[in-house]
């Protein structure tokens, strides 16, 4: 359904007072189609972090992620040594869970890879859409399942491949943040725009 916000947009999320932040997230990112690799692996990242937590939190730590990982360039998160990894357990500014940390790295190698063999990663991830978003009719969140057959599939050639924190909802959850699936609500301003 979404809430009337004081600016007149109803938004799905993110209008609440001192919450502006996750409205502009939502007014010109979630559900928007990106193509950009580098966005693509920022928010692969940030998906996987958010494992176990909410959105919110990972949002707010965002600006700590794109220091600590080289502005999410997979080719310098690659190579990170195991003991910038470990420096970043002990730095407040991201969720310094250890699996998550190195996770980052093992996923950037795999980017990499992927990469490669597709000529980029934009290319591979929305193959598995047929390069066109999945647009749905969405009232309300409890409308909105936790997979699909796309974020199952996406997931398990992944894990395939070696990355980690992929898990079919965490996919799907990606899905909705890089445009592949479009679950604005109908009563959303962003609903249709694209």
């Amino acid at each position: 359904m979404g809430t009337l916000e004081s600016d007149g947009k109803t938004r799905c999320f993110g209008g609440e007072l001192g919450k502006e932040f996750y409205a502009h997230y939502h007014d010109h990112e979630w559900g928007i189609p990106s193509h950009d690799d580098r966005h693509l692996f920022e928010l692969l990242i940030l998906e996987g972090a958010q494992a176990g937590l909410s959105w919110e939190t990972v949002l707010k730590k965002r600006e700590g992620y794109r220091k600590a990982f080289h502005q999410f360039d997979p080719a310098k998160v690659a190579a990170m040594t195991d003991e910038e990894l470990e420096a970043l357990r002990h730095y407040p500014e991201i969720i310094r869970n250890r699996l998550k940390i190195y996770g980052a790295r093992q996923n950037a190698k795999v980017f990499l890879e992927i990469q490669q063999e597709f000529g980029s990663f934009d290319r591979y991830v929305w193959g598995f859409v047929n390069g066109n978003p999945i647009t749905n009719h969405r009232q309300r969140f409890e409308d909105i399942p936790s997979i699909i057959p796309e974020s199952d599939a996406l997931s398990k050639d992944l894990k395939k491949r070696g990355m980690t924190f992929v898990g079919s909802t965490i996919i799907y959850a990606y899905m909705q943040a890089i445009g592949m699936v479009n679950d604005h609500f109908t009563g959303c301003w962003r609903y249709g725009k694209g």
